[in-house]
């Protein structure tokens, strides 16, 4: 039985070249955007007196070490397995999201000082210049289009990590929108909208910051993936001809992918070649359904004193 083709033909599916080009060049695309976004951000808040759009610079910023974070991640955990890391080294993308959340809270808490500091200190409020209005509502529109953009692409190819990076354009669409309002109510008359603005941005950061490193965390220690999926893996492989039922069915996230074990149970009264086949069947059905890296199985035998189906058992 030609079994290893499939397999391998599944295997093709999660790793396709086609697949970690799609995230690379959707992830390039978000570094020049995130650039050139930081650069006008930073330079016109410096120059118009606004601290709203320092910070929402400061978050572009923050958006592009998570794209080089991403590209890295991508670049290391494709790489194959080797002596010591026999399961490959998917787990680099857990690694690289919980590096990046520490980077972001770090980040976000320096944004909230200083924008405290403005706070206690109004009078040292500046009148914002109309040009930084403008600056804001462009990097509004560039990042809500950015978002779309990368979470079509990064559903297409079902990648965590890109999806996370997705959501993270978006969070900087909503702090560019909190931003421009902060700096319109500062043109208006109301200086201290300005200094609100860079603090709620600030508090987004560190949001993203602290789930970003949360999330990661747990998947380095080994959290089971969702019911959903460890149901969607149960009845696959109850669904397989000739598995009368399992048992100790555990699961892990190593980077976006899954590792499944599990102990099948099979007519005790099989030779070990049937039992083995059923098993292959099993995993492979896994593999096509779900984004799994591997299945390990156990044949536990399953006596049935009763089974009177096929006559040639009728011993």
């Amino acid at each position: 039985m030609n079994h290893s083709h499939h397999d391998h033909h599944d295997d093709a599916e999660l790793d396709s070249p086609a697949r970690a080009n799609a995230a690379k060049r959707s992830t390039w695309v978000s570094v020049l955007v995130n650039i050139l976004l930081t650069a006008l951000q930073v330079i016109v808040g410096f120059v118009a007196g606004s601290q709203a759009l320092i910070a929402d610079g400061v978050h572009s910023l923050s958006d592009l070490v998570a794209d080089f974070v991403v590209l890295f991640a991508g670049h290391h955990s494709k790489a194959e397995p080797d002596e010591d890391h026999h399961y490959g080294h998917y787990r680099y993308e857990n690694a690289a999201s919980l590096v990046l959340g520490i980077l972001l809270l770090l980040v976000g808490v320096g944004m909230l000082w200083s924008a405290l500091q403005k706070l206690m200190n109004p009078a040292q409020i500046a009148q914002v210049h109309i040009v930084a209005l403008w600056v804001a509502l462009t990097a509004l529109v560039a990042k809500e289009l950015l978002f779309r953009y990368l979470l079509a692409v990064a559903q297409r190819i079902r990648s965590s990590l890109l999806i996370a990076n997705a959501w993270h354009a978006r969070s900087d669409a909503a702090s560019s929108l909190v931003v421009a309002v902060g700096i319109g109510g500062n043109l208006l008359g109301l200086p201290l909208l300005d200094p609100i603005a860079a603090l709620i941005v600030g508090l987004m950061v560190v949001k993203m910051g602290w789930s970003f490193a949360w999330d990661a965390l747990h998947d380095l220690m080994d959290r089971a993936v969702n019911l959903e999926d460890v149901e969607k893996i149960r009845a696959t492989i109850l669904a397989t001809p000739g598995i009368l039922g399992l048992h100790d069915l555990r699961t892990r996230k190593t980077g976006d992918l899954i590792i499944v074990d599990v102990h099948l149970e099979i007519r005790a009264d099989m030779t070990v070649a049937e039992g083995h086949d059923i098993a292959l069947a099993a995993r492979h059905n896994v593999m096509q359904k779900l984004p799994v890296l591997n299945v390990m199985t156990h044949v536990d035998p399953v006596f049935e004193t009763d089974i009177t189906t096929d006559p040639q058992l009728n011993l």
